[in-house]
């Protein structure tokens, strides 16, 4: 950050041709310059220097013009103009009683539902400004009115409703409690809570800075010059959406038929997604030629004379079902894969795509499943019963014993009984696994609630070993082949299953060999532990992995992964740990009933969430944490980030937590004053990250304030010694209306006061600027594509799946229409 000097001065301009004259300010606050230079850029006039009053309504006008549409909008941009008016007229209708719309009624009928206070408010300034009277209600001829100056395109229209918003007494004067009142309200709107619990020292803030003479009032004016310089422009957007529109315009006209169009984009999609097109194209090869192999060997079997083609689908299935039974283990070989990684199979592997294969692969199961039991069931079974005797003898009478089956003997027999149980269980751990239960989207009666969740999802997964077991009961009887080695359905599983029973072992020899001391154990708001435990001799990680955790008193059994937060170099691991289901709440509680051992007196705020405790076992070494073992480290695609020239990273929420050892990482190497040269490469020997990233973008977007808590002090080390601004932070709070809503104006300005004085943030508390609403995605990407040409991108993305097709189709847009390349990964556990 840059500080400014005590000696620094403000250089104001008496007129185009006069020499600057320079004002000493060096005994004036931070803020107070903030507002000063803000001042200043109206101050300028060919009548000389005027007072600030005067000045300002000198530059009303061009003022109005250039920041109309954007600042203090008291309705989003689609509800302004004749169509909103029709939809609040709509409303009206609906709402009013008697012909008079009640203040209570006011912010539903004008599109404010979630701010009923704030346009509770608005409803008695703009009635006061009418000289309504606001118990009455009010009708639609003066609703009319009332809309014509919320949806005022000119801002001093919307200034003056803001300002008698907070001017209660309607006096012109703003007093320190009326400032106080309105931050009270703007921060309940935007769900601050450590806002309003100091609204009175903000607005004390604000008084301090705007009324230096101590009058104990601010008049619209001084409020006009501070918000000015909050008022985004939308200049910047207006060149991007431009420079986008000519760019297009500038393509060549045969590159602009359908024809080319479609073929550039197949060859794009093929470019982009090749790794993949090999792997499911020699997957569906085999699926395809194992099933019409054995198609075409039951056709020419006795078989085939009594059940026909049946056969021949229900045993082509059935040769899929073995291929498929045997891979679908391949993908959760966890430390095989993240061994694989580092090898040269990782450059046509998609390695971070294994759990998409294991669902692909899950989903043919399904399919070959179905046919196989369809088949049998309603075609060969019958066919087999009711053939003739001799007919059956004939053919078929060695298999059966010259006993013609029956439906039941059929079912009773070790093939029969043993299918139906696997079908039953494939289809409760297949149907627990779905997104909707295993993510609790699916609301089920309290007897069935426990079939939802993690939990279930897991324990249901683990039914499948009885699966396996039963495969090879169901196909070592098998009715129609008696030779052992045409039996394959051992032959298939047998390597899958040692390696995966490999794995197992290897996390049972980590958990018993990882001594795991907890050191420091924190609870912060938002219903977020993070543990910070020393590292096992011989764990070896690199930023962006992840590693799984388990907890005995939790659950014996239940292992559940979490990302890294701490960097390589450091000497400790931790882990930020959301909590989401039964298992994360059970952990939560038990380490809450460890810290309060030792902070007693916030036990009421503890549970309310609403605070931090750290308990630091260094320090207290009276702490008795609950015991955990963890297992890892496993590969992640956040881990190649080292290869990239450029990164951008993006967390949502607790998504975040892969990003911040990356940025640890980072600071360690430059504290080093070794530049981003990655350490962890020169040891790997790995060639292609040899470089590093020259520069990191970090996009931090969360609903809740509490949640900077949990990584500030990362925030504030990046600012402290980032000197060079290698790593650049954002952190965007979607709770807050967007810059330029008159429901964040005030705490936009109280954010810009407090910053300017002593650079802090006041909604996260840290160095680091919070934005409000959500990023401007396409806007990042191409101020990117242009400030890094010819440069690679690398785009890591964890959070939810809403915006993982928005940003993956702008790293292909903007790779193809720009010189930059952006490569985008998402995490998957």
């Amino acid at each position: 950050m840059e500080r400014t000097s005590s000696k620094e001065y403000v250089e104001i301009s008496l007129d185009d041709s006069s020499p600057r004259k320079a004002i000493g300010i060096g005994s004036l606050s931070a803020a107070q310059k903030f507002v000063m230079t803000m001042s200043s850029r109206l101050s300028s006039s060919k009548d000389g220097f005027k007072t600030a009053g005067q000045m300002m309504k000198m530059k009303k006008k061009q003022w109005g013009a250039q920041t109309g549409l954007k600042g203090l909008r008291f309705i989003n941009k689609a509800g302004n103009g004749q169509e909103g008016w029709k939809s609040v007229e709509k409303r009206f209708d609906e709402l009013a009683v008697n012909g008079l719309l009640r203040k209570e009624s006011f912010s539903k009928c004008v599109g404010m539902n979630e701010s009923k206070d704030f346009a509770g408010e608005l409803f008695v300034a703009l009635a006061r400004r009418q000289n309504i009277n606001p118990e009455k209600g009010v009708t639609k001829e003066e609703l009319k009115l009332f809309w014509d100056e919320i949806t005022d395109q000119n801002f001093d229209s919307r200034l003056r409703i803001f300002f008698d918003m907070c001017d209660k007494n309607g006096d012109g004067m703003l007093s320190e409690d009326e400032v106080a009142e309105i931050i009270l309200l703007s921060a309940s709107e935007n769900k601050l809570g450590k806002l309003k619990a100091n609204a009175h020292t903000y607005a004390s803030l604000i008084m301090e800075e705007l009324d230096p003479d101590d009058r104990g009032y601010i008049e619209i004016w001084q409020l006009e010059t501070l918000l000015q310089g909050m008022v985004s422009s939308q200049n910047s957007e207006d060149i991007i959406k431009k420079t986008n529109s000519l760019a297009r315009s500038m393509i060549p006209n045969q590159y602009r038929s359908p024809l080319f169009c479609k073929m550039n984009k197949t060859f794009d999609f093929v470019h982009e997604n090749w790794k993949r097109i090999w792997l499911i194209a020699l997957w569906i090869t085999l699926n395809t030629v194992l099933f019409f192999w054995k198609f075409h060997e039951y056709k020419n079997t006795k078989a085939f004379q009594i059940m026909g083609y049946c056969l021949c689908v229900a045993k082509g299935a059935a040769e899929t079902l073995k291929l498929n039974m045997a891979l679908i283990l391949i993908p959760v070989c966890r430390n095989t894969l993240t061994s694989l990684r580092s090898t040269v199979l990782n450059s046509i592997i998609p390695f971070d795509d294994n759990i998409n294969f294991h669902k692909i692969i899950a989903f043919a199961i399904t399919i070959g499943t179905f046919l196989h039991t369809i088949m049998h069931v309603t075609c060969d079974f019958p066919r087999l019963i009711t053939c003739p005797r001799d007919k059956f003898n004939a053919l078929l009478g060695p298999n059966f014993n010259y006993q013609q089956p029956t439906l039941l003997t059929l079912l009773i027999s070790p093939p029969g009984w043993t299918g139906v149980l696997m079908v039953i269980i494939m289809a409760f751990s297949f149907t627990l696994a779905t997104h909707s239960f295993r993510r609790r989207a699916v609301k089920l009666s309290t007897p069935y609630r426990h079939l939802a969740g993690f939990n279930a999802f897991w324990y249901a997964h683990h039914l499948l070993v009885l699966v396996y077991i039963m495969l090879v009961i169901h196909s070592f009887f098998i009715f129609l082949t008696k030779e052992w080695y045409k039996k394959t359905t051992w032959m298939y599983l047998m390597v899958p299953v040692l390696f995966y029973a490999c794995e197992r072992v290897v996390r049972k020899f980590r958990e018993s060999h990882y001594d795991v001391s907890i050191i420091k154990a924190a609870i912060y708001p938002g219903n977020v532990l993070s543990i910070q435990m020393k590292k096992p001799p011989g764990f070896k990680y690199k930023s962006g992995m992840y590693l799984f955790v388990k907890c005995p008193d939790v659950s014996p059994f239940e292992w559940h992964p979490f990302s890294i937060t701490s960097a390589p170099g450091n000497d400790y691991l931790s882990v930020h740990i959301r909590t989401l289901g039964d298992w994360t709440s059970e952990l939560r509680n038990l380490f809450g009933k460890a810290c309060q051992t030792q902070f007693e007196v916030k036990k009421a705020n503890l549970n309310r969430l609403e605070t931090t405790v750290v308990v630091d076992n260094e320090i207290t070494q009276t702490t008795v944490f609950p015991k955990i073992f963890i297992d890892g480290p496993y590969g992640a695609p956040a881990q190649s980030y080292t290869k990239y020239d450029i990164l951008l990273l993006i967390g949502l929420g607790i998504g975040a937590t892969p990003m911040i050892s990356i940025l640890k990482d980072l600071l360690n190497n430059i504290k080093a004053n070794k530049g981003l040269q990655s350490l962890n490469c020169k040891k790997d020997g790995d060639m292609a990250c040899a470089k590093g990233p020259e520069r990191a973008y970090f996009y931090w977007v969360t609903r809740e304030q509490g949640s900077f808590e949990w990584f500030k002090g990362v925030m504030n080390e990046v600012v402290e010694s980032d000197n060079d601004h290698v790593i650049e932070m954002h952190n965007y709070l979607t709770s807050v209306y967007e810059e330029g809503d008159a429901r964040s104006a005030l705490i936009a300005m109280v954010q810009s006061l407090q910053h300017a004085r002593d650079g802090l943030d006041i909604v996260s508390g840290s160095r680091i600027r919070t934005h409000f609403a959500r990023p401007n995605w396409r806007k990042v990407f191409s101020e990117l594509a242009n400030a890094h040409k010819n440069s690679r991108i690398g785009v890591f993305y964890c959070g939810s799946p809403t915006l993982t097709k928005t940003l993956s189709d702008l790293s292909k847009e903007f790779s193809h229409t720009t010189s930059t390349r952006f490569h985008f990964h998402k995490e998957n556990f």
